[in-house]
């Protein structure tokens, strides 16, 4: 154990390592700062109410940066002297904590066990905790919720007793959708809350722990070469001549364009260009539709992009990439324009519905031309660790779905194997 008082400017050196480690305080047994990889460091304090063999007792204090280093000190010790009077505070406050609900347990999460998290995930998190955790299990008190309990909520929501569909406020809808997909994601941030339960020392096991879950129904759709070179018309014809309107016949003739022009929708080159980036470089949506002039590399013919779904990331640019960057006008901050130049453009939905029905991609969405970028690289024979290097992607398992479209280059190879013995052995 280090003999150094754990101080501010002590705590401010700890640098983080591959796996987290503590760093103890030598003047105040039992008392420490954990450090995580990512950075966070946390306050603990271990002790034993009762002398040698009674149980061991750990206390989170807080977070380095909203708790100082006195503040985390002076929580310790009190800790620290009730055990050597033989109380033991942190089972007290288990006990009274266990008698939380979980829409109780809910809220602290979102408070305290939220901060690695993105803010979209944690919108997310939000979304499922109102809509599907607290209407089904919200009133249970923690110590009561068993794993049966956690198998019943995945049913249920997999059967859609909380989906709902109503008229909000502003006008809008307020959707909340169940099936079995939807049922598994939650139940897995249902076992996050509760590992966070357990690290805080509210509960001794994680109820979800045991549970199957639903496998999660693959998403994947791949363009075929038609269905790309039908892409690829629409694209042009959309933001040249326009593309034309499905007139609605059984509306009063009046309302029906007179103009032949006016039967016609030219989109923005932004919008194609936004499709055109999305398969020529595998990147997601955000990813595209946030994407800054200032992050374009031209020269090294990369973007750098400072936040993703998965952290910071470098995404290599092919010369059609480069095409179309070039071919784009450069109005306001964001490569992608849309009503504000200053602001990045919210979706692409209404233009993908009309080119992808124009296009006859039935089924298809604006995710799938990430699928399609990787299926390309894994035909042509690119390794699933250079296609998951391209795609940003953080573990081998993520990519390995697409390890069964890489037979095509071992299937041609086969076939003009063949060929050549055909010569031989087969009768012309």
């Amino acid at each position: 154990m280090s003999k150094k008082r754990l101080t501010k400017s002590l705590v401010d050196s700890l640098l983080p390592a591959e796996t987290e480690y503590v760093s103890w305080c030598g003047k105040l047994s039992g008392f420490g700062c954990r450090v995580w990889p990512s950075g966070k460091k946390v306050f603990i304090v271990f002790y034993r109410a009762g002398g040698r063999g009674s149980k061991l007792r750990k206390k989170t204090i807080g977070t380095y940066g909203m708790v100082t280093v006195d503040q985390a000190r002076r929580e310790a010790e009190k800790y620290l002297a009730s055990a050597q009077l033989g109380q033991d505070l942190v089972g007290e406050e288990r006990k009274a904590k266990a008698e939380m609900t979980v829409s109780d347990l809910c809220d602290e999460y979102l408070e305290h066990g939220v901060s690695l998290k993105k803010p979209s995930t944690i919108a997310t998190d939000i979304g499922r905790i109102n809509g599907h955790i607290r209407p089904l299990l919200g009133k249970k008190k923690l110590s009561a919720v068993t794993r049966t309990d956690i198998e019943r909520f995945l049913n249920d929501v997999a059967k859609g007793k909380t989906a709902r569909d109503k008229p909000t406020v502003k006008r809008g809808r307020s959707i909340i959708r169940g099936g079995k997909g939807t049922a598994a994601r939650t139940v897995r941030l249902l076992g996050g809350i509760f590992t966070y339960a357990v690290n805080q020392g509210y509960l001794e096991n994680n109820p979800r722990t045991g549970v199957k879950l639903f496998k999660d129904k693959s998403m994947e759709r791949f363009l075929t070469e038609d269905e790309m070179d039908r892409l690829g018309e629409a694209l042009i014809e959309a933001e040249t001549i326009g593309l034309p309107w499905k007139v609605n016949t059984k509306a009063n003739s009046k309302h029906h364009p007179i103009s032949k022009d006016k039967m016609r929708e030219k989109l923005s080159p932004h919008v194609t260009g936004a499709i055109r980036l999305l398969v020529l470089t595998g990147c997601r949506l955000r990813e595209i539709l946030h994407l800054k002039w200032s992050e374009v590399d031209f020269e090294r013919k990369l973007l750098k992009l400072p936040d993703s779904k998965t952290g910071r990331k470098t995404v290599y640019l092919s010369e059609g990439a480069i095409d179309v960057l070039n071919s784009l006008p450069r109005i306001g901050t964001y490569v992608i324009l849309g009503r504000n130049p200053d602001r990045p453009r919210s979706d692409l939905k209404r233009p993908w519905k009309r080119i992808a029905g124009y296009a006859e991609l039935e089924g298809v969405r604006l995710h799938d031309l990430r699928h399609t970028f990787a299926s390309q690289g894994a035909a042509s024979g690119m390794s699933l660790q250079m296609i998951g290097a391209l795609l940003g992607h953080k573990s081998p398992e993520t990519t390995a779905r697409y390890a069964h479209l890489a037979d095509d280059p071992l299937r041609r190879a086969l076939n003009d194997m063949s060929e050549k013995i055909k010569k031989s052995v087969v009768p012309q």
